[in-house]
């Protein structure tokens, strides 16, 4: 397995271009399920996500057509063709639904097309419990008959998908992309209540009805759904990565640095530079971007995750390392997940002060992070190692970046263009 090392107290100066949301495209992919004609996506990130989703796709009968990298908007990102004819094919093999749980995001769309799916139970980031029964016991509203047999979703709506007044138990992300791009080809009307309002959301909800869609109340925890016969072919640009926006910002906050993060805009990530301008850190809307600035010390300031438009749990290992190197105390409490502090033993390594107790972390900022081998157990854990070696006095090794290749594109390229000492080690694939 790959590992990275870093060699940490530089200054970070200069521009990093932030790529397409992977959290916007993964959804964006699987719409393409919902019609015969193509969905043309630009601005799609180059990561191990996008890949499975592909292979995902291209095992459902899925074309996919590449045209490299073109530019869009003012970013650069590749294009794809996704063309999906109706040959019927709608079973998900664990092969590859194993390596990520968005594969689940195709269950939605292959019942409302086909009236059948089977994908199997997901996998991905071990960071607490996701749990699918949101998301089946909507379907199963819409008229789906659902069982579990070996290790697979097995779904049926024998009359097809017909309309129905859902409240999800929970906000959940995953179920409202999963259940809004089922009712957009359902018999009637489908009102979903209590649903997330992450801009990823949005941007799969605008895309949909760029492909023919009838959806109200876009952007709010109600949306509306009139189910149409059929879904037309599109071209539809992926936003910008909020989160790989958020992790940049820290990484200029940490080292003292400045930066100015290209293709990205502020309304993505208000929540988090509310808190970090709480904690000393500036921020600036230029022309093609944000620039983000540290010049001063870092102020412990508390912060709690929770759904959109609130502090996103995908930057809680990351600002936790802010406030390991911060002047004071802070506690975070994290509210989505129950077992997303695997990072903190890593960062104690280190020679941070962090003390958990149950859902929050109590962080006592330290003068100085020391570089140490550190191992990766999640996706937003790597990024956090990454940062905390950036930081840190001497080497960090971090193991298992298998984890960060899944959400952060060329990122040491990204990183060293901007005076960061940092370079991969290669290693044997993993599985």
């Amino acid at each position: 397995m790959d590992r990275i090392h870093i060699r940490g107290g530089q200054r970070l100066r200069g521009s990093i271009q932030i790529g397409g949301a992977k959290n916007a495209a993964l959804p964006l992919m699987a719409a393409s399920l919902l019609s015969e004609e193509t969905l043309t996506l630009s601005n799609l990130p180059h990561l191990v996500d996008i890949t499975t989703m592909t292979h995902l796709l291209a095992e459902l009968g899925v074309e996919v057509g590449m045209n490299g990298h073109a530019p869009n908007g003012g970013h650069v990102g590749r294009v794809f063709e996704l063309t999906a004819h109706d040959v019927g094919k709608t079973v998900a093999p664990y092969e590859v639904v194993r390596k990520m749980r968005a594969s689940v995001l195709v269950l939605g769309p292959l019942l409302a097309r086909y009236g059948k799916g089977k994908v199997s139970l997901p996998g991905g980031c071990a960071i607490g419990t996701r749990p699918v029964d949101v998301h089946l016991g909507a379907l199963e509203q819409m008229g789906a008959v659902i069982e579990l047999k070996e290790g697979y979703i097995v779904a049926h709506a024998p009359d097809g998908l017909h309309g129905a007044h859902i409240t999800f138990p929970m906000v959940s992300v995953g179920a409202t992309e999963n259940l809004l791009m089922a009712a957009t080809l359902a018999k009637g009307e489908t009102v979903l209540s209590n649903c997330a309002r992450e801009p990823e959301i949005t941007d799969l909800a605008r895309c949909l009805v760029a492909m023919g869609a009838q959806i109200q109340g876009i952007g709010s925890d109600t949306l509306r759904v009139q189910g149409v016969d059929k879904l037309h072919g599109a071209k539809y640009s992926v936003l910008p990565d909020r989160i790989e926006t958020g992790s940049y910002a820290v990484a200029a906050a940490v080292t003292g640095g400045d930066l100015t993060l290209l293709g990205t805009r502020m309304d993505l990530i208000e929540s988090v530079a509310e808190v970090m301008k709480k904690c000393g850190v500036n921020f600036e809307e230029v022309d093609g971007g944000v620039r983000v600035w540290c010049d001063g010390p870092i102020r412990g300031v508390d912060v709690m995750t929770e759904p959109f438009p609130a502090f996103p749990t995908d930057m809680q290992a990351q600002f936790m390392v802010m406030m390991a190197v911060s002047d004071g105390a802070s506690m975070i409490t994290e509210s989505i997940f129950e077992n997303r502090f695997m990072h903190v033993p890593e960062l104690n390594r280190m020679g941070a002060n962090i003390n958990v107790h149950g859902r929050s972390a109590i962080v006592r900022g330290v003068k100085k992070l020391s570089g140490a081998p550190v191992m990766a157990t999640d996706l937003r854990a790597s990024m956090s190692l990454v940062l905390a070696g950036l930081a840190a006095e001497g080497e960090t090794t971090v193991n298992r970046v298998y984890h960060l290749d899944r959400g952060y594109e060329a990122l040491e390229q990204k990183l060293s263009a901007c005076g960061a000492i940092i370079e991969r080690e290669k290693g044997a694939p993993a599985e």
